[in-house]
């Protein structure tokens, strides 16, 4: 453990010294006053023991409310109360250390330092209230987050491989990089988030209820402490007259206060943070986050073990810089402070020891009592116990070996918490393993702050800050690329540079690792790196340099989970897509889907998993790790089952979903399928949450030969297609399901997914040449199958196509043509889409007025058939309608009446849930607006469009921003 100061050495006086001058200003102004030990003891509160060593000096400067508590008792007036309060905190030169600790450096390794603002301004916040005690009223909202592991934090600011390559020998894999230098020669390392050290920081104390501080007690009240089992908070409880106390100095029952604990034999206390292996944390919270009462025992049970502290390694010490105001005289009792405590958490390699040294840095001013970094080495398979830790922080904090000698191993927490109480620290707790390693080391009050970096999100710990740090944003990714490699080399070959870090994940340990590979090879172009790296498989053995490897990062924490958590994160990286919900993760391990929800919770809270809603992903750096360690321990079988169950599972799903949007299907929802699909809003949600799934297992299937399969996906994904137009895809699936059916000699589901296929690229994709080829073979399947309803789709697919192509009277002919097949087949559906599409073609052909009967004669065969169609039909139906009539009325120069008809369309528009149709909407409502010469209603809707977001039509967001920038601009 180091504690970090910033300053020269030297002072004013020795710590004998100022306990000496307030022991004998003590004694002398009992003395004037007549009182005895006993009687002081009895009117402040105090034991009489307690201020004898106070009088001998044997006791460490005392606690603000002990100084009060003795003036109250002894009625002193504002001047002596003054004295006295100055003697117990005598005024300290700035820049001198701290008593009985060294001032060093803080671990070098942050120099180039990238991102993470928001998290540190947060940090900074925080910090401020905790050293000046301003209440919180509740945690902090987190920043960050979540790409995906998860969950992407934009702003990032160390790399956990963000650090300068620690000088002197190289470090194992797995231990932190970091030394800190005490005197000349000797070497300084930097926390460079090795692989495998993560780093968490908490802000609130366990259980966010400050502990009392050698409160004064009402005289002859007895104080009792009950011991709680080990690890277990232990309360001050008032027992009955009569009743033993076992609480501590700062209670009124008059005990005396432990003041040293005996060390273990050759074992030296308080090791450096950094070193490797040498842990070392401060903190005084107890077990259930509950904080205990200061300077009561600990419950039986827990050892106390010293920190062997490696040869050479300093303790070090921030020094005060400005002398503490006194309390006045009469100044009335306040609640003690509660430490603010931060959890720093995320995957491994995000950068999280990093961070907390760069915050431990900045916030440097806000500390003057020290700043500790302690490493807790939470992936060793036996991490220091907490006792141990304790001591180590005692020490280095400057306790006296006397003190900790008689506070014995049961006092050492309790001794820990009250020295803490009155000294403005900042702790960073460093790789923690879980929230019980931590809970012990948390301070029940005090102004101190306390960081806790760790892999796990430590969701067990009450009423902290938590900070989640996903991957770098891609331009800091690049940024602190071109520090390490030279903004010669960055400059060169732009390109080549953010390939790498996109391969890097942006993850900041494998861009570390990246950057010292291009640091140390200046006459490499960087292409070569990005070639190499471009292979997948051998992307982590790349992303190795020296004794530092991303892969032997994330094994330190893949080797501590279970055998059913293990199982799902290999197994994850089967999925097809970026991300998977518990239903399908379920399908990979044979899981019930409870059981499997809790799996994958595991998995996030040991920060291997990223969590975003409903959602979970694995980073594309684990997901490579996932499958290496599959290919290594899984059976290929075992493998190719689990994929074939989870593929499976999609496509079965996606008929389901799908079907919720065919005209002549209403499915009924089965409780025993999971999902259930209640209706088609939750079939929409699965249909596109699930889109890189599905279509992967539906391009699996066509590559197996399973083509009734493929053709039976299509089939019923046609009408959903309609809601969720510019998703990209839908060429693809419909031109592979008429290969398929082609394949089959299917002459008529060749037809229907040829007519799907025309659709697709005239509409999705603005390809109407292309679509009216594949109408045209679509009618040459169909009049080969003899189906009227398909040729009449053919007809109604080139129209469409001829109406983009301004091709008015081709496309009136051809839509004339498919009202008359779909009137012939009795199919209403088709029918009602040809007069609409027959209104359509006359409004393109500048026939504004029997356009506008059209559309009211399509609507109201709607109103006259609404009840055979079903109703997410009806609405898409209606809502074009309704703006094919506004349309023709403002071409009319109607505008009330085009405006009256936009709005309702835009209205059952937004019920369906179709964000691009909307788009396009509202955009022409906007040009009919400004049409009218109402610029302010217009400028409204330009901006509501924008505002709908990457789901509406492009070409209407260019269209609304273009508006936007003229009515600006004039």
């Amino acid at each position: 453990m180091r504690e970090q100061g910033q300053g020269g050495s030297g002072g004013t006086g020795s710590a004998g010294e100022d306990t000496a001058a307030f022991g004998a200003l003590l004694r002398s102004l009992r003395l004037a006053r007549a009182l005895t030990l006993e009687g002081l003891a009895e009117a402040s509160g105090l034991s009489a023991r307690g201020i004898g060593d106070l009088e001998r000096g044997r006791r460490a400067t005392p606690q603000r409310r002990t100084v009060t508590a003795l003036a109250e008792a002894l009625r002193l007036t504002p001047e002596e109360h003054r004295r006295l309060q100055a003697a117990a905190r005598p005024p300290r030169v700035p820049g001198a250390p701290a008593t009985g600790a060294r001032s060093l450096p803080l671990p070098r390794g942050v120099d180039d330092f990238t991102g993470r603002e928001a998290e540190l301004a947060l940090l900074e916040r925080l910090a401020a209230q905790a050293t000046s005690g301003e209440a919180t009223s509740g945690p902090v909202p987190t920043t960050g987050t979540a790409k995906a592991p998860g969950q992407p934090v934009t702003a990032t600011a160390a790399q956990a491989s963000g650090q300068p390559a620690p000088t002197g020998a190289p470090q194992a894999p797995g231990q932190p990089m970091a030394a800190t230098a005490e005197a000349p020669g000797q070497p300084t390392t930097a926390t460079a988030e090795a692989p495998g050290q993560p780093v968490t920081a908490t802000a609130a104390q366990a259980s966010g209820q400050p502990a009392p501080t050698e409160t004064p007690q009402a005289p002859g009240q007895p104080v009792a402490a009950t011991a709680e089992a080990p690890g277990q908070p232990v309360a001050a409880t008032t027992e009955a007259p009569g009743q033993p106390v076992t609480a501590t100095a700062a209670q009124a029952s008059g005990q005396p206060a432990p003041t040293e604990t005996p060390q273990a034999p050759g074992q030296p206390v308080a090791a450096t943070a950094e070193a490797p292996g040498q842990p070392v944390t401060a903190m005084a919270a107890q077990a259930s986050g509950q904080p205990a009462p200061t300077e009561t025992p600990q419950a039986p049970g827990q050892p106390v073990a010293a920190t062997t502290e490696a040869p050479g390694q300093p303790v070090t010490a921030m020094p005060p810089q400005a002398p503490r105001p006194p309390v006045p005289t009469g100044a009335p009792s306040q609640a003690p402070r509660q430490p603010v405590v931060v959890t720093v958490s995320g995957q491994p390699g995000a950068g999280k020891t990093t961070l907390a040294l760069q915050a431990a840095r900045r916030l440097g001013d806000l500390f003057p009592d020290g700043r500790l970094v302690v490493d807790l080495r939470g992936v060793d398979e036996e991490p220091p116990g907490a006792t141990e830790l304790l001591l180590g922080v005692l020490k280095s904090l400057g306790v006296a070996d006397r003190e900790l000698l008689d506070a014995g191993p049961e006092g050492l927490r309790e001794l820990y918490g009250r020295v803490l109480a009155e000294r403005r620290c900042l702790l960073v707790l460093d790789n923690a393993r879980d929230e019980a390693q931590v809970r012990p080391l948390l301070p029940g009050s005090g102004p101190a702050m306390v960081l806790v970096t760790s892999r796990r999100m430590l969701t067990g710990l009450d009423s902290v800050h938590r900070l989640p740090l996903g991957a770098l944003s891609p331009p800091e990714a690049i940024r602190f690329l071109a520090d390490l490699a030279g903004p010669g080399r960055a400059a060169a070959d732009p390109e080549a540079l953010a390939a790498v870090a996109g391969y890097c994940g942006h993850l900041p340990l494998a861009l570390r690792v990246a950057g010292n590979w291009l640091a140390t090879r200046a006459d490499v172009p960087v292409r070569r790196l990005a070639g190499r790296l471009a292979v997948e498989h051998r992307r982590l053995d790349a992303l190795a340099a020296g004794d530092v490897s991303v892969a032997s990062a994330f094994d330190l924490s893949y080797r501590h989970l279970g055998p059913a958590a293990a199982l799902m994160f290999r197994r994850l990286a089967l999925v097809p897509g970026q991300d998977t919900g518990v239903a399908g993760a379920a399908r990979l391990t044979g899981q019930d889907p409870f059981d499997a929800e809790d799996t994958l919770e595991e998995l996030v809270e040991a920060g291997l998993l990223g969590a975003s809603g409903e959602r979970y992903r694995l980073h594309d750096l684990l997901c490579l790790y996932a499958r290496t360690r599959l290919s290594v321990e899984d059976r290929p079988e075992d493998t190719e089952a689990a994929r074939a169950a989870l593929y499976a599972w999609l496509l079965d799903t996606t008929v389901r979903a799908g079907r919720w949007y065919e005209p002549d299907q209403d499915p009924d929802p089965d409780p025993d399928n999971d999902p259930v699909l209640a209706d088609p809003a939750e079939a929409r949600r699965w249909l596109q949450a699930e889109s890189a799934n599905w279509l992967a297992a539906l391009r699996a299937a066509a590559v197996a030969g399973d083509h009734a399969r493929v053709v039976e996906v299509a089939e019923a994904l046609h009408w959903f297609s309609d809601h969720w137009i510019f998703w990209g895809h839908w060429p693809e699936v419909f031109g592979t399901a008429a290969r398929s059916a082609e394949t089959l000699g299917d002459p008529l589901a060749e037809a229907t997914q040829l007519n799907y296929h025309s659709w697709a690229v005239t509409v999705c994709e603005g390809r109407p040449e292309e679509g009216l080829a594949l109408a045209a073979r679509a009618l040459d399947a169909a009049v080969r199958a003899g189906d009227l309803v398909q040729q009449a789709w053919a007809h109604h697919y080139r129209s469409l196509a001829y109406g983009r192509l301004d091709r008015a009277a081709a496309a009136l002919d051809h839509i004339e043509q498919s009202a008359r097949l779909f009137e012939a087949a009795g199919d209403l559906n088709g029918t009602l889409q040809s007069l609409h599409g027959r209104a359509n073609a006359l409004r393109r052909s500048g026939r504004t007025t029997e356009a506008l009967a059209g559309y009211q004669a399509a609507l109201s065969y709607l109103d006259e058939h609404q009840d055979h169609l079903p109703a997410h039909i009806a609405g898409f139906a209606r809502h074009e309608l309704l703006g094919g009539i506004g349309q023709c009325h403002g071409l009319l120069g109607q505008w009330d009446e085009a405006v009256s008809c936009l709005r309702r369309s835009i209205d059952v528009c937004l019920a369906s849930g179709n964000t691009a149709m909307l788009s396009r909407k509202i955009t022409v409502l906007a040009d009919i607006l400004l049409s009218a010469g109402r610029p302010d209603g217009a400028r409204e809707a330009y901006a509501r469009c924008l505002a709908l977001g990457p789901e509406a039509d492009p070409t209407r967001l260019a269209h609304a921003r273009e508006r936007l920038d003229r009515l600006d601009a004039d």
